[in-house]
């Protein structure tokens, strides 16, 4: 009796309905769910880890095509331990929000404590894998899951460090085609991979600056930044990537034909992506840089010229 009274209380007028997704315990999520709170679409930004060997030429040599394999699983293990771990505190906000609610994690698909389980299992798999293939790159796959996890508990809510912080995961996952490898990294990769993660994040901090005018943001530290003063850091970043390339491309022993060639479609590559940007686009930069054809024109005209000096010369 007690129980139909509580059923009926349920269905007074005025009464809380229960929440659609966590009226009853869902059953533990399908392999499908968590490949999706995963994020694998994230997991183009790990193709870093094809710079180091491309340029160094040697990316054709079985064990080394091996080994930047694995460092790539290593990113996508670690990094999706992170996305998780975002979702997890994140996960009230996502669901006042048009797409993000659709999250596994946010949508009730998974529960909190299983993906914080879950998040756990891939990044002591991917720490394992990364050590297993070299000491340094499971030392490397522990300063990302440092880092990032400062980011979503921490450091996401401090000016400037919040760019930075998503600047350096860029540079790490370069990095770690150079640690897989044993190859050495000049300082004009380090220069160009750092001023073109800073230009990329700023650029998203601009979006998104542009696309809440007007609204609240979910994103505290976003209320601090002014669109001149990210437009700032994008000439500067733009600047230092593209006197860093030129600079590496005019300093090449052999091939500087093929070198110097591909400084147009780097800089044009630039210009196009803040031409977007200035549209109103950039929030996503994974779907702007997939979807926007003249981005993939660029990007495919760059990579003939640069891997035609690498591995063709002439």
């Amino acid at each position: 009796m007690e129980a139909d009274a509580r059923a009926q209380q349920s269905h007074l007028p005025g009464a809380p309905a229960p929440h659609p997704t966590f009226a009853r315990e869902r059953p533990r999520p399908g392999a499908r769910v968590l490949l999706r709170a995963c994020r694998p679409r994230q997991w183009a930004k790990n193709a870093l880890v094809l710079a180091a060997p491309c340029s160094a030429g040697v990316i054709f040599r079985p064990l080394v095509a091996a080994q930047v394999a694995g460092a790539f699983a290593v990113l996508c293990l670690v990094s999706s331990a992170t996305y998780l771990l975002n979702d997890v505190r994140d996960r009230e906000q996502d669901r006042e929000h048009p797409r993000k609610r659709e999250r596994p994690i946010a949508s009730g698909e998974i529960s909190p404590a299983f993906a914080l389980l879950f998040a756990s299992a891939l990044a002591l798999i991917g720490v394992a894998l990364g050590a297993l293939i070299t000491p340094g790159l499971g030392v490397l796959a522990c300063v990302y899951l440092a880092l990032t996890a400062c980011y979503s508990l921490w450091l996401r809510h401090v000016f400037v460090a919040d760019m930075l912080v998503i600047a350096a995961g860029f540079v790490l996952r370069a990095l770690a085609g150079g640690i897989a490898t044993d190859i050495y990294l000049s300082r004009w990769f380090v220069i160009v991979t750092g001023s073109c993660a800073v230009y990329l994040v700023a650029a998203k901090r601009y979006a998104e600056l542009g696309a809440r005018t007007g609204a609240p943001s979910s994103r505290a530290t976003l209320r601090r930044y002014s669109r001149g003063g990210l437009r700032l850091v994008l000439l500067a970043a733009a600047s230092v990537a593209a006197a860093g390339y030129i600079g590496w491309a005019f300093t090449r022993p052999s091939h500087l034909v093929w070198y110097i060639g591909s400084i147009a479609p780097f800089l044009l590559w630039l210009a196009r992506y803040a031409t977007l940007i200035g549209a109103g686009a950039g929030e996503a930069p994974e779907d702007l840089i997939l979807r926007d054809r003249a981005l993939l024109l660029l990007s495919s005209a760059w990579g003939v010229l640069f891997l035609g000096g690498v591995y063709v010369g002439g």
